[in-house]
This record gives C-alpha cells, structure tokens and sequence, in this order.
C-alpha cells in the first residue's frame, strides 16, 4: 500500500497524481471508493510520531475507528514513548520506536506527525521519501521553502500529505462563514487569542526556536483569515517576547495587520504567557451591512438597531472529525477539508509578517 497512488477514475493520471498530494478535489472526476483496501480485519495502519495533547487526541480518534489501528508511537525519548504508549486504551500492541523507524517501518500505512513544530519538516520529509500517507498537525514546517518542498515530494510519490487545521471544522468558523454574506462586503476584521499562563511552562512551545514565529507556529490565526478573505497584498507587524533566559520566554505578543486583495483589513492579535492578566478569544467582523461579534461561546449579528443572537457549535470531536476525514479520503475518495497548498500559502503570509517585524516595515506581497 504506501508508495501506490489510489487510482482515480475519469481524470487523467496527472490530475490523480496532484489530488493525493494535496487533498484537492479532481475536476471531472471522482476519486474511486476503496481504492486504499481497509477493514476490520485489515485496518489502515497507523503510527504516531509525539506525545502531546495533540498525540493523544489522534490516537484516540484511530482507536475510535475500526478502519484504523495504531501501530507505533515515536517520542522524544523511549522513555516517553513507552509511557504514553501504556496510557493508550486498550488495543492490540503498539511498537515504540524511534521516529526514524517508524517513518520507514513496513508495517506502518500512515503517519500522523504531532512533534514539535520544529520537527515536522524533518519527519514529514522523511515519511513522505519512504511512501507513507501523512497527517501533521499545523505548521507543515517553519520554513515556507521546507513546505513547499514538502508538497512537491508527496506530488512526486503519489501519497497524501493532509495538514491539520481543525479550526476549519470548529463552532466559530463555520459559524462566521454561514453568516458572513449577511453583512456583505466586510471592510475590517479583528481576531484576538490572549492566553494567561503563569508561571509560564518551560516547554517547547515557549521556545522561538521549537515553537516558531508566533503567527507560523499558531497558524491557525493566520489560516482562518486566508480561507475567508483570500490573497494578502501587504502584511506589517509588531512582536515582542519576554525572555526568561536559557532560550525560553515567559510571554509574548504579536500584533499584525493583513491588507487583502478583497479589500479587507484584518488585524490579529496573538498573546500568551505570565505578563496577561485577563484572557481573551474574540473575532470581530465589520461590513458594510452589519457586524458579526464573536467572545468566547457567544455570538451576535448587529443590523442597524437589531440584535441577533448566533449559536457556535461545540468545539469538541475536531481531532476526531480530522481523523475520520483523513480515513474518508483515503479509503472513499471523500473529498477533503482543507489543501496542504492553502496552509502553506498561510504559512508564507505569517513569515512575512515575522520579516515585516524584523524590519519594521510593511512588506507588499507578490500577486
């Protein structure tokens, strides 16, 4: 199974070749059901490379479905793998390994990367080179040269390469998408994520070495307005970090404002750490015929003088749906959610951003 592109009936083998690399649909056609054979008696096998939260919640969302079986886990340690290994619900055994083994082990169909965001161009590269499908969590690399690279080979080896943005599937999102045309046409976006943490944990994601630029290494703040908004023209932005010595901060702040070819100026406001007091997750949405106003689980719709009250769905299961959409794709041909193209060109917009606060200028990105 890994290294053989699923056939693709109706479409020229070109086309099928590009669809698996990147989860797009197929103009004219139709992935083939089945093509990846799994069952119960045969699952998709699947292997871990991290111990996260991240880690964790997928090995339960394979567990969860009998078309898949965890198969290996890799963590930083052996130590670590065995641990969190043993913490797995039952199921038959699971190998630990180091990642590198795991990647070109024959007994693993899948992938998923859940390291941090250091890693993942390294193990992504790798598991693609040995003709493995891969799910990793966001970013796909830190740098956008890596990404790119990354595509390519999974276009080259005719395997699926799927970067998770679960915030696609989430409460807020399709929320803001089923309500957006109601205000029709937004001229200004402001999304604010300020998280409290204190003491600040001496992880990697407060490291700018393992974590990344902080619109690259939370990309999901810069990939939800990518996939509302569309093409950014120009991207200025301020970064600040508290340092806490031995290469970790305690807090830090990133402010950046995002000029869309649609004509939509967006601003992102993304904090973290023990200098924050008060935490704060709004999306405020102004349009030329009413304001959409998002704070944690609430929502309303502003038209002139009225007020409507918006319902956001749970933000639970998301790994799990990601999952299912994964295993759809591979064994039905269900279209995906998302593009591993759409990620890297959020990807490239939150890089400029980080060259835009290095340099203290607005940077006009290339149509």
């Amino acid at each position: 199974m890994p290294g053989t592109p699923v056939e693709v009936r109706g479409v020229d083998a070109a086309a099928a070749v590009k669809t698996i690399a990147t989860g797009s649909s197929v103009e004219n056609g139709e992935l083939a059901a089945g093509t990846v054979v799994a069952n119960n008696a045969n699952p998709l096998r699947a292997g871990i490379v991290g111990t996260g939260f991240a880690a964790q919640r997928r090995a339960e969302a394979i567990a969860a479905d009998s078309r898949s079986q965890l198969v290996a886990v890799a963590g930083r340690s052996q130590e670590s793998g065995r641990a969190f290994a043993a913490a797995l619900p039952a199921q038959p055994t699971v190998a630990v390994l180091e990642p590198l083994a795991l990647v070109q082990s024959a007994d693993v169909d899948l992938v998923c990367v859940c390291s941090a965001n250091s890693a993942h161009a390294e193990v992504v590269r790798s598991a693609l080179d040995a003709g493995k499908h891969v799910v990793v969590e966001y970013p796909l690399a830190l740098d956008p040269g890596a990404a790119r690279e990354s595509i390519a080979l999974a276009r080259a080896r005719g395997v699926l390469l799927h970067v998770e943005h679960i915030e696609l599937l989430g409460g807020l999102h399709q929320a803001i998408r089923t309500h957006l045309q109601a205000i029709a046409p937004t001229f200004y976006a402001r999304y604010t994520t300020i998280q409290p943490q204190s003491p600040a944990p001496r992880r990697w994601t407060y490291r700018r070495d393992t974590f990344g630029f902080p619109l690259s290494g939370a990309l999901a703040r810069v990939r939800r307005l990518t996939d509302l908004f569309g093409r950014v023209v120009t991207v200025s932005c301020h970064s600040r970090d508290w340092d806490a010595g031995d290469g970790f901060f305690r807090a830090n702040l990133c402010v950046a404002r995002l000029q869309f070819a649609s004509g939509t100026i967006a601003e992102v406001v993304y904090g973290r750490g023990e200098i924050f007091t008060r935490g704060t997750r709004a999306f405020e949405l102004q349009g030329e015929r009413g304001t959409l106003m998002f704070e944690g689980d609430r929502g309303t719709l502003q038209q002139g003088d009225t007020l409507s009250p918006i319902e956001i769905g749970s933000r639970r299961g998301l790994f799990a749906r990601d999952t299912t959409a994964v295993l759809d794709y591979l064994l039905d041909g269900t279209p995906l959610y998302t593009d591993a193209r759409d990620s890297c060109y959020a990807l490239e917009v939150a890089d400029v951003a980080r060259r835009a606060a290095e340099s203290g200028t607005t940077i006009t990105l290339a149509t």
